[in-house]
Order: C-alpha cells, then sequence, then structure tokens
C-alpha cells in the first residue's frame, strides 16, 4: 500500500536520522527553518534516501548490490532486493526513491548487524 507523501517525507527523515546515528554523527537536529534536512551543528546532513549524490557513495562503500524482481507476466521490475530487504516499487512515489529507501535500509541492517556482533 502507497503511503502518503508526507509519510513517506516523514519515513525518509526518520531512516536519515537512523543513518546518521549509526555512522557515528552525535548532534543531529531538525531546525525548523529547514524542514526534512538533518543538521550538525552547522552542517547539513547528507540526504541519502532522497538524493542520488549522497546514496551512490552509500552502494560502493558498503558493497550494496541491488537485485531487480518482476512479477511474472510484467514486463519491467515491480521490486528491488538487496539480502534479505525487499522493496516494492508501488509503496514509492517513484522507483529511484523505491531505490534509494531500500540503499540506505540495507546499509541500516548492515551497521546495525555489525553494531550488535560488536556487542556479542
Amino acid at each position: 500500500m502507497r503511503m502518503s507523501d508526507e509519510e513517506y517525507f516523514r519515513s525518509c527523515v526518520a531512516k536519515e536520522r537512523l543513518l546518521a546515528k549509526l555512522l557515528g554523527y552525535q548532534n543531529i537536529e531538525e531546525c525548523y527553518e529547514s524542514a526534512g534536512t538533518l543538521w550538525e551543528n552547522t552542517h547539513a546532513l547528507p540526504q541519502w534516501t532522497r538524493d542520488w549524490n549522497a546514496c551512490g557513495p552509500l552502494m560502493a562503500q558498503y558493497d550494496i548490490s541491488l537485485v531487480y524482481g518482476k512479477e511474472p507476466g510484467q514486463v519491467f521490475s515491480s521490486h528491488v532486493g538487496i539480502g534479505s530487504i525487499v522493496v516494492h516499487f508501488s509503496d514509492y512515489p517513484t522507483k529511484q526513491q523505491a531505490v534509494m529507501f531500500a540503499i540506505v535500509k540495507a546499509v541500516i541492517h548492515l551497521l546495525e548487524q555489525r553494531k550488535a556482533g560488536k556487542a556479542a
């Protein structure tokens, strides 16, 4: 089920906040004047779920491999998989936004696994 634009926007900011924390950013804030942009002190953090210039480097740094899948009888793909993570394009405003969201979700999953491994 496709989420509303506001729900999508808020989910992007939430994923970006979580990723920033996992990457070691300390003082993360979202200012009223710049809704949707996370800041650490005076530096704007990348919008990983919404900007290919921010998302692309994550793919290379964390060896993210995308696998596109399609339903029987379809010509074009309907979802993207990254390991156990599957994101359906129909749930997002565009295919590109779904792919960026999947990449960020996969990096978060990887970083959380690494963190849990160190804690054990």
